[in-house]
């Protein structure tokens, strides 16, 4: 029975070796089955034609690929792409190919749902029903990959972990995926390329600097004061500002690595002048470049896009503070892929 077979790509290359001694046969097929599972993203041990057909049937017998499949893709008019993808138990997350003239960025999901409760973005009302594996979110990424080539005619330049799910919340899967996606031995891609955007989870922004990890680090802010992002973020109560902080000026003294800060202005919540002074006294704690993000609606009409002058007054302050900011225009808006609106109406 296929429920009693265990999942291939569980396995280390090393077990997979042994598993190929231990049926009397060569440790190098376990190599070769290595790379058809993680180079050539196989889907099925049929795929693996250079194994014999015996060889093949063993593989059969033994395990399972816990493939995903891209169950409905979205195109939207601005040439963004959006997966509903199933996994093999049947639950459902969503991932996002965002084309720029130069760019093919995979935006990708590391549970389905979310542990967390930010009030203003559509994946948390969703309950987290469990985390993603590493495979399975390497499979997003490939998936994503196949789609920039065929549409667009490039490789996939970037990664973003802003789908659904708080990745430090999967930590141990989201840094085994990346290993696989970073490794000559998968994609091969640099780390360089990847950015982990976090609701901000103190604890765990400390761990990665103490691993050393490579990628690139993003925070959710979108308040510098503890009761406005309380507010909208009420986990804020549990990670407070001055824990995270903390955790950030960590950061910055292990890896030498400037953080991102994405940011929403909403009407009437964080669009006044004392909003602005402290987000600005916040961002000279550790070197940083911020990305203001457009609003994109889930709705009930609670969270509004502040005014143009509202953003306008943000981006002349923040400037004038020598901080970077860029204004992030959102993408996919008309196929619910935007910031925030991830939420599997599908």
């Amino acid at each position: 029975m296929a429920e009693n077979k265990k999942d291939i790509r569980a396995l280390t290359k090393d077990q997979l070796r042994a598993f190929f001694q231990s049926q009397g046969d060569k440790a190098f097929r376990g190599n070769q089955v290595y790379e058809w599972l993680w180079q050539k993203a196989a889907h099925s041990f049929d795929d693996m034609t250079n194994l014999s057909k015996e060889t093949r049937q063993m593989l059969e017998d033994h395990f399972v690929i816990n493939h995903i499949k891209v169950d409905a893709m979205q195109r939207s008019s601005d040439g963004t792409v959006k997966n509903a993808v199933k996994l093999h138990d049947g639950l459902i997350v969503e991932s996002v190919l965002i084309p720029t003239a130069t760019r093919s960025t995979a935006c990708v999901s590391s549970q389905v749902g979310c542990s967390l409760d930010c009030r203003f973005c559509a994946t948390a009302r969703l309950k987290r029903m469990r985390n993603l594996n590493p495979d399975e979110i390497y499979d997003q990424v490939v998936a994503i990959d196949n789609e920039s080539r065929l549409y667009f005619n490039r490789p996939l330049s970037n990664i973003v972990f802003m789908g659904m799910g708080e990745p430090l919340m999967n930590y141990k899967n989201v840094i085994k995926a990346i290993d696989k996606i970073t490794s000559d031995e998968g994609l091969g891609m640099s780390p360089k390329r990847i950015t982990v955007s976090t609701s901000g989870v103190p604890k765990m922004i400390k761990k990665m600097a103490d691993d050393e990890v490579k990628f690139n680090l993003a925070v959710s802010l979108h308040s510098a004061i503890d009761e406005v992002r309380t507010q909208i973020m009420p986990f804020n109560e549990t990670f407070p500002l001055a824990d995270l902080r903390e955790a950030l000026e960590y950061w910055y003294a292990k890896t030498k690595r400037k953080i991102s800060y994405e940011y929403v202005v909403w009407k009437g919540i964080n669009d006044q002048q004392k909003d602005i002074d402290a987000f600005v006294k916040f961002c000279k704690y550790v070197p940083c470049k911020v990305n203001i993000i457009e609003y994109n609606p889930i709705d009930d009409g609670e969270f509004q896009q502040a005014s143009n002058e509202a953003l306008e007054n943000y981006i002349t302050n923040l400037e004038q503070n020598r901080i970077v900011v860029n204004v992030r225009r959102s993408r996919g808006k008309d196929i619910d892929a935007a910031c925030g609106q991830l939420a599997n109406k599908s």
